[in-house]
């Protein structure tokens, strides 16, 4: 299949196939630097303990706008 061709298949169709190409991603193919790695567990460690600081996605672009 091409990527022309996925406008001739439908919705239900296409989530199948991101499905498929999703469980075939290895997550030992996934390479994250020692930094990337680090920052993660420290974010998952500020969830875990409640210390987390959630924005909206409306908050967020606000932001950007100011910033511009």
């Amino acid at each position: 299949m091409e990527i022309k061709d996925l406008n001739k298949i439908s919705t239900a169709e296409k989530i199948v196939l991101v499905e498929q190409l999703w469980d075939s991603v290895s997550k030992k193919d996934i390479v994250v630097s020692p930094e990337i790695k680090s920052e993660l567990d420290f974010r998952l460690q500020k969830v875990k303990e409640g210390k987390a600081e959630y924005f909206t996605w409306q908050d967020v672009k606000k932001h950007i706008d100011t910033i511009r």
